[in-house]
C-alpha cells in the first residue's frame, strides 16, 4: 500500500482528563462565567478530549497525513507548585504517550514539562525522549513560581514568573541539545498579577488585547528576544527553538531588531555574540500555526529561508478545514511547499515518516 503524504501539523492541542478541572482556570479568557460544568461541556474541551474520533475523520477528509500533539496551555507552566508542576507534566506525559501508541503512523507527542528546576525539566524531557518515545518537548511561555514561603495557613502566597534564559536553566538546554530533540516554545494567557486590578497591563480597559490576537504574539517574541540575546545558543548551538504564529511576528521585525542590537554600543555589552538573524538562521523554526498568510509566509521564507518554516494548524483553536484550503491554495514552488508542508518536521523532528 502507497505511503499516504499530506500535511504535518505540529503544534495541535490536546487536554488530558485529569487536566479539565485545571483547565477551567483559564476558563474566564474564552468562556466567561463558566462553571466547572460547563467547561466539561464545552465544545473546545471535547475537542481537546478527542483524538481518535472526529480529529481523525477531519484528517483524513483534508488530507493532514500526521498531528504532533501536546498538552494545551498553560499545562504544567500554570501550576505554580513544584511538586503539582511535575507530577502533572510526567502523568500527561504518561496519557498522551499512550494516546499515540494506538496510531503511530498518525500521531506524535511533545512532551510537558514543569520548568521550576531545570534539573527536574530535565529528567522528564530525557524519560519523555527515551522511554516513551516524545519527539521533543512543547512548553508555555513562563513557569508561575511562589516567590515567598507558605506565610501560614490562610495566608495567600505571592506569585511569580520565571523566564527560561535565566542562567539557572542551562542544565536544562545543556539536557535538550544532548538529546536532540526541538523545544516548542507556546504562548499562554496573561499571569493574575497582568490581568487583574486597575493598573494591571491588561486591565479592565485592555482585556480585549488578551490572547491570541495580540497578547500572546506580544509577551512571547519579548521571550523569544530574550533567548536569542542570552547566550543560550552560543553555549548550546545544537538546540533548536520553534515558535508558532510565524515566528509571534519577529521574522517581519528582524532588520530592524539586527540594525539596533548591532549598534557598537549594543554589541560591546551584549551577552549573545551573534545577532537575531544569526539564530533564527540556525536555531528557531517557525511555524503558520494559526497564521494562514501567504504573504506573511513568503516573507517568512525571504527572512529565514524555508527550511526554517514549517506548517502547523493549531486545532482546534483553529479548524483544521480552513488550514487545508488556505494551504492547497498557496503559491510556492513545489520544492519548498513539499518540504513546508512535511519535509522539515521530518528532519527537525526526526519522524519515523518517509520524505
Amino acid at each position: 500500500m502507497a505511503t499516504r503524504k499530506g500535511t504535518i501539523a505540529i503544534e495541535e492541542a490536546v487536554v488530558n482528563p485529569d487536566g479539565i478541572p485545571f483547565l477551567a482556570k483559564s476558563a474566564a479568557f474564552f468562556s466567561p462565567a463558566s462553571t466547572q460544568q460547563d467547561i466539561r461541556e464545552h465544545g473546545l474541551t471535547k475537542a481537546l478530549l478527542d483524538i481518535h474520533s472526529d480529529r481523525l475523520a477531519r484528517m483524513d477528509a483534508t488530507g493532514v497525513e500526521y498531528m504532533l500533539l501536546s498538552l494545551t496551555s498553560a499545562g504544567p507552566q500554570g501550576e505554580p507548585d513544584p511538586a503539582a508542576s511535575a507530577a502533572m507534566a510526567s502523568s500527561a506525559n504518561d496519557w498522551l504517550s499512550a494516546q499515540v501508541a494506538l496510531r503511530p503512523s498518525r500521531f506524535g507527542a511533545l512532551a510537558s514539562l514543569a520548568m521550576h528546576d531545570a534539573d527536574v525539566a530535565a529528567r522528564e524531557l530525557r524519560r519523555a525522549v527515551t522511554e516513551l518515545g516524545m519527539f521533543g518537548a512543547i512548553i508555555n511561555d513562563f513557569q508561575d513560581v511562589y516567590v515567598d514561603d507558605d506565610g501560614g495557613a490562610g495566608k495567600e502566597r505571592t506569585l511569580g514568573k520565571a523566564f527560561y534564559d535565566d542562567p539557572k536553566y542551562h542544565p536544562f538546554w545543556a539536557a535538550v541539545q544532548e538529546l536532540d530533540v526541538p523545544v516548542y516554545l507556546h504562548p499562554r494567557y496573561p499571569a493574575a498579577s497582568d490581568a487583574l486590578g486597575p493598573r494591571a497591563r491588561y486591565g479592565p480597559s485592555k482585556r480585549q488585547l488578551i490572547g491570541a490576537a495580540v497578547q500572546f504574539h506580544l509577551d512571547l517574541s519579548y521571550h523569544v528576544y530574550a533567548l536569542c540575546s542570552s547566550g543560550i545558543f552560543d553555549l548550546y548551538p545544537k538546540v533548536q527553538l520553534v515558535i508558532g504564529h510565524l515566528g509571534e511576528g519577529i521574522p517581519f521585525n528582524l532588520w530592524r531588531a539586527d540594525h539596533w542590537y548591532n549598534k557598537p554600543v549594543k554589541k560591546a555589552a551584549r551577552p549573545s555574540k551573534e545577532d537575531y538573524s544569526y539564530y533564527f538562521t540556525h536555531n528557531v523554526s517557525i511555524t503558520t500555526s494559526g497564521h494562514f498568510s501567504t504573504v506573511g509566509l513568503k516573507l517568512c521564507i525571504d527572512e529565514i529561508g524555508v527550511d526554517r518554516c514549517l506548517y502547523s494548524i493549531d486545532y482546534p483553536y483553529d479548524t483544521i478545514e480552513e488550514a487545508q484550503e488556505w494551504w492547497k491554495g498557496v503559491d510556492l514552488p513545489a520544492d519548498q511547499k513539499e518540504a513546508v508542508a512535511r519535509g522539515n518536521a521530518i528532519k527537525l523532528f526526526k519522524l519515523p515518516l518517509e520524505l
